[in-house]
């Protein structure tokens, strides 16, 4: 233990020596800044004219010592930096003077005292320039001091009572939970005990209701607790009340509390009461569901609090209200309605009541929110659109979720038009009564449109919705610039969205491999509609050039050619895709998952990417440019590590009797000329881009030559494998797989150590032509790096184990391209002299 105490002690000495470091430190760099203040200041005196400094007129004066000096010969200073201050002028001494004598110097006139190192009013500002500090930003415990500036109230008013009521109720359910388990008291005592509990708290909180009002809020809501839960205790494990009577019970505990919160005009109380409305069919639940009495009570029970609500300008109530009803027939309707499984045995799922009641609950919140503003001629805050758009799209949802289960969803788009005529009416109502808040009748009207562009998708099948969508868009854009309204450019732009989403999803079911029977090439309805919504896309963009008007969405405004610009992308993409999509699903059709495939859907990038850059180039945008060739070296990328090796293993797999088809092998031809391709425009695109990026110039290079090193290898290797097999080496059976796995790796082994040492050089070679006619040094190190690295592969791995023939080859090849390289070194020497001069 002692021990202990000295470790303790010891942790203590060093945490406090480091503090003392520290604060050593601190008075230290607190006196150099003393200093260098005084210093500063001296300087700044100095400075001043020798008429502005006025002496102190209490400065004391110094007596001057006598002092008998000689006089000496004059010595001539050494020479410094700066010139000396002359002395000013004095007659020549006369022999006698020149004598030593005692001289009594005059008294000097005062001088101005020195600063004073100690003196704080140094460290004062000027009087005229006043010091700017910068306000910090207050911690929460501030702003928390700011809100509540007497903490005393605020502990002793709103703290200690929602404690101690909580202390309260826990010290009454554990005293009852002692004198249970000790059976003290039956079960009618323990009830009795609850609900004088819980009308001793109302009790209490009545009689302090004016002088305490928070005081008395907080007992009533713990009152009402203990009265509610004594209640369902006393039905649920007891069973001393039916449960008709234990509802009705609370019923009347629920009464009880909207009526206290009238008489004492607590928002509080109310929505104390609502949640225990709302809690008391799950506290007398006897577990078997009549979901028509269930929802009856509820909305009961919203009606009049939503009539309490408007009427006392509570609108908290009416926010919980909506909250606890979407979710408990949110919670019904998922469980017992649309997640039920259809069998024999078991009764239909109720659609028609759950539709009735939710277009019940659904007019109700919608009536009570404009009711409320309509009235009070008070403009929709961004809470009540999120009320009001929410209570919407929960009502079409859940609409939309139960008619698909009647008479197979013919009733959808019935049920969409009418909502659409229904928000109508609301905006026609808003429109009588001039009302003054625009923003919820364009609302409206934009659900109106919304709803009726709905209507006949949701009523036609599949890949006509995204059809009709596509040339919804076009018909209301060209509407738009006739008529002038931007209410309908936006819903245009939204009905496009809408296409987008609809499209994707199209791809996704049509395009499925499990469907069938197979789609037929090209001439299907999953590739028609992906032209026809390319189609849409091509006019809208066209309509958008006439566009001059901004496009306005929501709160916020699109400038007409840049929505252009993104449209037109959009555009880009999808053609893209739908091309991609439409030759995935015929490949996997034809051939499977297998390299097949990998190396068709290759070739169709590179000339994508080959095409966008011969457009992109031929226009005047240098930001079509950049985009073109970022994807092109995604493509590039792609084909490196992907498309590339796929062709290896399309004959590894083809030579063991894995595929029956190398037909994709050919269009390896066809993807290094496009390749070649990529990389000419991107030299193209690299030049015209070069002015504004220098960078793309010290890259070019390195990109280049490792590309091309990397797709050279890559055809070394497959045409190596294909052209040293024979059909006879095709392995028929699977025992035949071993061998041919063999010969298989002995030819890949061959050409990693007897051809890319020539491809290499050749590729070195190439590169170093390039930089001597183009007097570019990086391309000359990078062959020579090549050069090295290829020598440096050649006499540590390839060296050992290789054929005589391939050695001498190698060995020949490389000699020979060295010699050549150094040949024209020689011949243009002076170049270079000039190249590294510069």
């Amino acid at each position: 233990m002692e021990s202990l105490y000295i470790l303790l002690l010891i942790v203590l000495f060093l945490y406090l020596n480091q503090q003392f470091v520290q604060i050593k430190g601190s008075i230290a760099e607190q006196r150099d800044n003393l200093l260098q203040l005084q210093k500063s200041l001296l300087a700044k005196e100095q400075d001043r004219p020798s008429s502005s400094v006025s002496t102190m007129p209490n400065a004391p004066v110094r007596p001057v010592v006598p002092q008998v000096s000689p006089v000496l010969p004059p010595v001539t200073p050494p020479p410094i930096s700066e010139p000396p201050v002359q002395p000013a002028f004095r007659p020549e001494p006369t022999p006698k003077e020149m004598e030593p004598v005692l001289s009594i110097s005059t008294p000097e006139p005062p001088r101005a005292q020195k600063p004073n190192l100690l003196d704080d009013s140094l460290l004062d500002p000027p009087a005229n320039v006043p010091p700017v500090f910068a306000a910090p930003k207050p911690s929460w415990f501030r702003r928390f001091l700011d809100e509540n500036p007497d903490l005393e109230k605020f502990i002793g008013e709103n703290l200690i009572n929602k404690i101690g009521i909580a202390i309260l109720v826990a010290g009454i359910g554990y005293f009852v939970r002692y004198a249970i388990s000790q059976e003290w008291i039956g079960e009618a005592g323990r009830v009795l005990i609850g609900v004088l509990a819980g009308g001793g708290l109302l009790g209490v909180a009545h009689r302090m209701r004016q002088r305490f009002a928070a005081f008395s809020s907080v007992l009533v809501a713990g009152g009402l607790s203990v009265l509610y839960f004594t209640i369902a205790i006393a039905f649920s494990d007891y069973k001393i009340f039916s449960q008709t009577a234990a509802f009705l019970l609370m019923v009347v505990i629920t009464g009880f509390a909207v009526a206290l919160s009238i008489a004492y005009n607590r928002v509080e109380l109310a929505v104390m009461s609502l949640i225990g409305g709302f809690a008391t069919p799950f506290m007398v639940s006897s577990g078997q569901g009549n979901y028509v009495v269930l929802f009856a009570y509820i909305l009961i029970l919203d009606l009049g609090m939503l009539v309490l609500s408007s009427f006392r300008k509570w609108p908290l109530v009416h926010w919980v209200a909506y909250g606890l009803t979407v979710l408990l027939f949110g919670s019904w309707l998922a469980t017992d309605v649309l997640d039920h499984i259809p069998s024999p045995d078991a009764p239909a799922p109720p659609y028609s009541g759950a539709f009735v009641f939710g277009t019940i609950f659904y007019t109700l919140f919608a009536a009570m929110n404009l009711f409320d503003r309509l009235r009070h001629d008070i403009r929709f805050s961004a809470l009540d659109v999120s009320l009001f758009m929410s209570n919407t799209a929960f009502y079409y949802g859940a609409g939309m979720g139960i008619l698909a289960y009647v008479d197979k969803g013919s009733w959808q788009g019935p049920f969409t038009l009418a909502l659409a005529v229904v928000n109508f009416g609301y905006a026609a109502l808003l429109r009588r009564r001039n009302s003054s808040d625009t923003t919820l009748f364009y609302l409206l009207i934009g659900l109106v449109i919304t709803f009726a562009s709905l209507t006949i998708p949701v009523q036609l099948n599949g890949n006509f919705i995204t059809m009709f969508w596509a040339l919804e868009a076009v018909l209301l854009l060209w509407l738009s610039q006739r008529s002038g309204l931007r209410l309908v450019a936006t819903a245009s732009v939204i009905v496009l969205g809408l296409m987008g989403i609809s499209l994707l999803m199209d791809w996704a079911a049509l395009y499925d491999t499990a469907v069938t029977p197979p789609l037929s090439v090209v001439i299907n309805k999953a590739f028609i509609t992906s032209l026809v919504s390319v189609g849409g896309l091509g006019v809208y963009y066209r309509l958008l050039a006439q566009q001059s008007v901004p496009i306005s969405i929501y709160i916020s405004e699109w400038p007409a050619p840049s929505y252009r610009r993104f449209v037109g992308y959009v555009a880009v993409i999808v053609t893209y895709l739908a091309g991609i999509e439409e030759l995935d699903y015929q490949l996997l059709t034809a051939f499977g998952y297998d390299a097949n495939r990998v190396i068709l859907l290759g070739t169709y990038n590179l000339l994508v990417a080959v095409a966008f850059l011969v457009v992109s180039l031929r226009s005047g945008s240098n930001q079509r440019v950049w985009v073109a060739v970022l994807f092109s070296l995604v493509i590039l990328i792609i084909y490196l590590f992907n498309t590339g090796p796929a062709v290896i293993d399309l004959l590894d797999s083809y030579y063991q009797g894995l595929v029956s088809s190398r037909a994709a092998f050919l269009f390896q031809y066809v993807n290094l000329l496009a390749a070649g391709a990529v990389l000419g425009l991107l030299f193209r695109a690299k030049v015209r881009l070069a002015t504004a990026t220098p960078l793309l110039e010290k890259l070019w290079p390195w990109f280049l030559v490792i590309t091309v090193v990397s797709i050279s290898s890559m055809a070394l290797f497959a045409n190596v494998i294909a052209f040293s097999f024979s059909p006879e080496e095709i392995a028929r059976v699977p025992n035949q797989q071993a061998a041919v796995q063999r010969r298989f790796d002995a030819l890949i082994e061959q050409a990693n150590k007897v051809g890319l040492p020539v491809v290499w050089g050749l590729c070195a070679f190439a590169f170093m032509y390039v930089g001597l006619v183009r007097r570019n040094r990086m391309y000359r190190i990078l062959s020579l790096s090549l050069f090295a690295l290829t020598l440096l592969k050649l006499f540590i791995y390839d060296i050992q184990g290789i054929s005589e023939g391939g050695r001498i080859l190698a060995f020949i090849s490389l000699g020979a391209l060295l010699l050549v390289i150094s040949f024209m070194y020689q011949r243009i020497k002076r170049l270079l002299a000039a190249d590294a001069a510069a």
